[in-house]
């Protein structure tokens, strides 16, 4: 964030930790902020941290006490650090209306049609997204398979299908979890290359988390690190 506007997503001293026998792991959050429309990877080893990022900006994982955490979407800032404290009531209402996530294997429901997959949420809220679709149909290369299951699609073509449903509903902030890692090294960069466009499509921010540097370059915009401390047993979110 440079231009002085307020973040989409502001967090502050924010903590995540899992705690064992051994005596467990923590993600340390100093200070993020996410603009809208912004595109953020997130590089780091497996193990760092990376997808518990992801976790805590999805209202999935609860922070440790402490610390801020805002979401500005739909009109109203939104207190999630607070939320959490209350007992998380208004969290998932906020995820299914402001947040897409593209897993790493897509995540599809196998009994669903492309076309009812790419919908489902947009319907859960009571939205008509058949114009949305559409065009991201159109984006995404996967008009012609609307009408097929995901077990007729090649991994690729799930993977964009998958792209499809994290965007359908127009949200604030997509995540994206190693959302090529199962590809081959063409259909990876035409993937990486349709959800960065589709999602600035739809004007959404964009965080790939990801261990690929050469995914990093392609998707573009600011690149932060999860860098771990095997000695404290945790990973700090940093620039670059």
């Amino acid at each position: 964030m440079t231009d002085g506007s307020a973040p989409l997503v502001s967090l502050e001293t924010i903590e995540r930790r899992y705690r064992s026998g051994d005596g467990g792991f923590a993600l340390r959050v100093p200070r993020l902020s996410i603009g809208a429309g912004e595109r953020v990877v997130v590089l780091g080893p497996s193990g760092s941290g990376k997808s518990t990022l992801l976790d805590l900006l999805a209202f999935l994982a609860a922070p440790e006490p402490g610390g801020r955490f805002v979401l500005r979407a739909g009109g109203a800032a939104h207190d999630i650090a607070a939320a959490w404290r209350r007992g998380r009531g208004v969290l998932p209402r906020l995820r299914a209306r402001h947040i897409g996530y593209v897993l790493q294997t897509g995540g599809l429901l196998p009994y669903l049609t492309v076309r009812e997959n790419a919908l489902l949420a947009p319907r859960l809220l009571g939205m008509d997204a058949s114009a949305t679709l559409a065009a991201l149909a159109n984006t995404l290369g996967i008009a012609p398979l609307l009408a097929r299951f995901p077990a007729q699609l090649s991994v690729g073509q799930r993977q964009r299908v998958a792209v499809a449903r994290a965007l359908a509903h127009r949200p604030a902030l997509v995540l994206a979890d190693e959302p090529t890692a199962a590809l081959d090294a063409a259909t990876a960069a035409a993937v990486a290359d349709t959800l960065a466009d589709a999602s600035e499509a739809v004007g959404a921010a964009l965080v790939v988390v990801t261990h690929d540097a050469g995914l990093a370059a392609r998707i573009g915009g600011r690149v932060l690190s999860c860098r771990p401390d095997p000695r404290a047993a945790c990973a700090t979110l940093e620039e670059g």
